[in-house]
């Protein structure tokens, strides 16, 4: 087997990142490097994986640069033919590389591999897999449910959950572009259907492997305290710098990779959604013009990529 690149961005959740790094330690397949991208944490991570862990590769940044950014920092830095990604919130069964490379030799056009992730009561789905939604949002199939195998079926999925992604490096060239390989627009939120989207367009397969077993605390990296661990993403508990990024990105995803055939057949979901986001913000008296002003930037300058990607293919 080739070797395995880990990339970790972390930010201020120094619990979680020992947790993590510990699990990583624990693998029974050993050919692997650990690389950890700091967004300038502020509550000793970076000490503890400077002397605790002289093993991983520290990248340091001067401020917060959210997740896309350090995942593309981390994977410039990658030695490894597979790359792992991982939030700090995610410990890994000791096998997990060993059953999750095993996804990969299913076939050379495996460009992606998704394991079983739980919650860490070790009973609880997290995700078997992500999904599109016909409302344009990530669906992880499985998604609080108990786990009594119903998803131990090997075989094809839409993509992975960004929380514990495994890509091969021969898809992530394939998809970057101008020297990305997240879309640093996305900041966080939906970057990862936005690169599992990318990947599908390119003719690249997704596998679902339950033998790799991972377990998650959902929201650990960006929700406040009193909404760690509950089921679904709600609003009111996430992190007020990031809600925005949350309605935004779904847009941007759109914009991006559907086509105005997919668009047209989930109307009736996508219009559905957008009733039940929209009258949470009004409920909640929450400022809408800046939210028209950041959509209707979002839509410029969506058109002006459109037209030089129209250029650069020579149709125009």
């Amino acid at each position: 087997m080739e070797s395995v690149s880990i990339v970790i961005v972390n930010y201020n959740t120094k619990a979680y990142l020992k947790a993590c790094l510990d699990s990583i330690r624990l693998q029974s397949f050993r050919d692997f490097e650990v690389i950890v991208v700091d967004n300038a944490s502020t509550d000793g991570s970076v000490d503890m994986v400077r002397i605790e862990y002289t093993e991983a590769l520290l990248i340091r940044n001067s401020k917060n640069e959210l997740y896309c950014k350090g995942m593309n920092e981390g994977i410039k830095k990658c030695q490894g033919e597979f790359i792992l990604g991982l939030n700090t919130d995610v410990v890994l069964e000791k096998n997990f590389l060993e059953e999750g490379l095993k996804g990969f030799q299913i076939g050379n056009r495996i460009g992606m591999v998704s394991g079983k992730i739980l919650r860490m009561d070790k009973r609880t789905i997290d995700s078997t897999g992500l999904f599109l939604g016909k409302n344009r949002k990530p669906v992880e199939r499985g998604y609080g449910q108990r786990d009594r195998g119903q998803y131990n079926r090997p075989g094809c999925v839409f993509g992975v959950n960004g929380a514990v992604g495994f890509y091969r490096r021969a898809c992530l060239e394939d998809i970057s572009k101008d020297g990305q390989y997240f879309d640093e627009d996305f900041g966080m939120y939906y970057e990862d259907l936005d690169l599992c989207w990318r990947a599908q367009k390119k003719g690249w397969l997704v596998y679902y492997n339950p033998w790799a077993v991972a377990y998650h605390v959902r929201g650990g990296t960006a929700i406040i305290n009193k909404g760690k661990g509950r089921p679904g993403l709600n609003l009111a508990y996430l992190r007020e710098d990031l809600k925005r990024l949350y309605i935004i990105n779904r847009y941007r995803c759109m914009m991006k990779n559907d086509s105005l055939a997919g668009i047209l057949i989930n109307l009736p979901f996508i219009l559905w959604y957008e009733v039940k986001i929209w009258s949470y913000f009004v409920l909640r008296n929450l400022r809408l013009d800046d939210w028209a002003s950041e959509l209707y930037n979002l839509n410029c300058r969506g058109e002006i990529n459109a037209t030089r990607e129209r250029k650069e293919a020579g149709v125009d």
